[in-house]
């Protein structure tokens, strides 16, 4: 007698892992990998971007700089700005003007009854050197001196 054992219909389940587990779980470490790797690379990005817009903004701060710089510069090589130096610093006048200062009294006030400066007075050259002084300076390349 023979004793036939019964036959399992259907596949047998084995704890082995199939082709399609071995594939899901490497495309699965794979893409966590790629997602860690573009998490870090973003996250080392932010601090350059910051350091970008900062540069960016310094650049256009400058920029702005220059341009009033340049402005100013071609002013200065300007013939008005010439004559506002020659009015204001050098205290110079033009052919026809007429110095006028005015004159304080002791309470602070200009005086109602204050005299008009003679003209004759101001004197708007300097004067001139006398001969000696010149020729010094041109000998001996310094300033005369003072007696």
């Amino acid at each position: 007698m023979t004793v036939e054992k019964p036959k399992r219909q259907g596949r047998k389940r084995t704890s082995q892992l199939s082709g399609l587990q071995i594939m899901f779980a490497a495309i699965l470490a794979i893409g966590l990998i790629l997602g860690l790797n573009f998490t870090r690379l973003f996250s080392a990005g932010q601090p350059l971007q910051q350091t970008y817009n900062q540069i960016t903004t310094e650049i256009a701060q400058l920029e702005d700089d220059q341009a009033g710089l340049i402005q100013e510069r071609d002013y200065v090589q300007s013939d008005s700005y010439v004559a506002d130096w020659a009015r204001d610093e050098g205290k110079m006048l033009q052919p026809g003007e007429h110095l006028v200062i005015p004159v304080g009294s002791e309470n602070g006030g200009v005086e109602a009854t204050a005299e008009p400066v003679p003209q004759a007075s101001v004197q708007t050259t300097p004067p001139e050197p006398p001969s000696w002084q010149l020729w010094w300076s041109l000998f001996f390349d310094s300033a005369p001196p003072q007696f």
